[in-house]
């Protein structure tokens, strides 16, 4: 973001109560965290239940913040030091309301695309390779971390150059509407839909549900947009349908990184991606090969199937489809797909997602401790399953939130998969995992092979002591959990 605080004003219907030294000079970048203030920036004070924004403006300004967004008057502190430093304080009525209207100015800035990214598991993942592909040939912004709600979206967007060749916008959801309210000012020209899956039941209700709502984004796509559709997931044809894609003139590019690819291939799309001859290493890292076809011809590739040869450093067969994914969206970009191919092999994990570490006493500790639902867990214990180690495999797993009806239903089937991935010993964690351990022992893993423990610390506390060298060890559980925790005292 390159704005003159004049412009702030006029965006946001703000008052200015203490004017700038130069009304034109450009603010560059913003925040709401004091402790990460840069010069020329814009600090917004987000009022909060524990800590108040406005009580660091001072501090801010002091920094080098050179405007302040504020929703109550500033002390005399404040005023003092915005006069003192020749910066700006400006009243509006609602902060984040405030960044939202920032947001939809800036927009009409961005001279790239702008792609938005939804999905009920893997985004962060899909949405980093994105990032990493496309930074291959163009300047790229995206999403910092899983900052994909109201906050965090508009951010994404102010944080965009003008010049960006795309922005890359995570959107998350947790009801109807909300993926269209941060279409109305996000505008996407382009939409990924990672997959459909039983997150967000608890408001959604069904699947068919969760399908109408990441939907949405498709809605939001204009005619001659493209839409990139997960072949391999049961409700792809449902969303385009429901979206109304062909009606509207939006192209579908269909990415699908199952084994089975050719099984879905009748899915009516402009382009298709996908991947053949899977196999992994026995850290659970995939080699395959990636096809496409329909996409807009490469500087130097030739019309007709294209192909190329691709190794994942990220571990697990879903990543494949994630790779498709981001690999769709770089051939959409004119990208060739040997460069997209050398892109993908770079990438590397995010903390908390499928990250294999290693300990100075021997163990391997397969960090995915960020966010669990039933279908990643099973991507995790699927993963973990072809993981080669010399000792023991030893899961900490548990609650998953936000799985409303089928929560019982979910964890048990978690159970089943940790019995059937063959783990050492399984440990739950927290009350709704104790599902989990029962199914477990229900599907044949042996009662003296299954703890529960209520809490992290608790979990901590067992396996540490047990842990030995050559064992590997999975952490996975919602983020509401703090399996972190787990993670930092095996590793420390």
């Amino acid at each position: 973001m390159r704005l003159a605080i004049s412009e702030i004003i006029e965006a946001t219907s703000g008052e200015a109560i203490v004017a700038p030294a130069s009304a034109d000079a450009l603010v560059v970048g913003l925040t709401w965290d004091s402790r990460n203030v840069s010069a020329g920036c814009l600090y917004v004070a987000l009022p909060g239940e524990r800590v108040d924004g406005h009580t660091f403006v001072t501090g801010a300004i002091e920094a080098g913040a050179a405007c302040a967004l504020v929703t109550q008057e500033p002390d005399a502190a404040a005023i003092d030091a915005a006069r003192t430093a020749g910066a700006a304080i400006v009243l509006v009525s609602d902060a984040q309301q405030a960044l939202i209207d920032l947001a939809r100015f800036w927009r009409g800035r961005l001279a790239g695309r702008v792609i938005g990214l939804t999905g009920s598991s893997g985004k962060t993942t899909t949405k980093n390779l994105v990032r990493d592909v496309l930074s291959a040939g163009f300047s790229v912004t995206a999403t910092s971390g899983n900052q994909n709600n109201e906050l965090g979206v508009p951010k994404t967007i102010l944080n965009a150059s003008a010049n960006d060749g795309a922005v890359v916008v995570e959107m998350g959801m947790r009801g109807m509407g909300q993926i269209e309210q941060l279409c109305e000012y996000a505008r996407p020209d382009w939409g990924i839909v990672v997959n459909i899956g039983t997150s967000h039941m608890e408001l959604l209700g069904s699947r068919e549900n969760i399908a109408r709502a990441k939907a949405e984004l498709l809605e939001a796509l204009p005619a001659g947009g493209w839409a990139f559709i997960n072949g391999a997931d049961d409700y792809a044809s449902f969303m385009c349908d429901h979206a109304q894609l062909r009606k509207r003139g939006v192209n579908i590019a269909v990415f699908d990184g199952s084994p089975d690819a050719g099984a879905h291939s009748n899915l009516q799309s402009d382009a298709r991606l996908w991947a053949e001859d899977i196999s992994l290493d026995e850290e659970g890292r995939a080699t395959f090969t990636l096809f496409a076809v329909g996409f807009p011809t490469a500087s130097d590739s030739e019309p007709g199937i294209e192909c190329a040869t691709c190794t994942l450093s990220l571990r697990g067969l879903h990543n494949v489809g994630n790779a498709c994914a981001a690999a769709a969206v770089g051939r959409t970009m004119g990208m060739s797909l040997s460069v997209i191919a050398r892109a993908l092999s770079a990438a590397q994990p995010e903390s908390g997602r499928a990250q294999v570490l290693r300990t100075a006493a021997g163990v391997t500790v397969v960090d995915d401790s960020y966010n669990a639902n039933p279908d990643s867990m099973r991507a995790s214990l699927n993963t973990f399953a072809a993981l080669k180690v010399d000792g023991r495999k030893i899961a900490i797993l548990g609650d998953m939130g936000e799985l409303g009806p089928v929560s019982e239903e979910g964890h048990a089937r978690v159970g089943a998969d940790a019995a059937a991935a063959g783990v050492d010993l399984l440990v739950c964690v927290g009350p709704l995992a104790r599902g989990i351990a029962q199914a477990a022992t229900q599907a044949g893993l042996s009662a003296d092979r299954v703890v529960c423990v209520d809490d992290a610390a608790a979990a901590l506390a067992y396996a540490r002591p047990l842990v030995e060298k050559g064992d590997a060890v999975l952490v996975k559980a919602s983020h509401s959990v703090g399996l972190e925790r787990v993670v930092e005292g095996l590793v420390d």
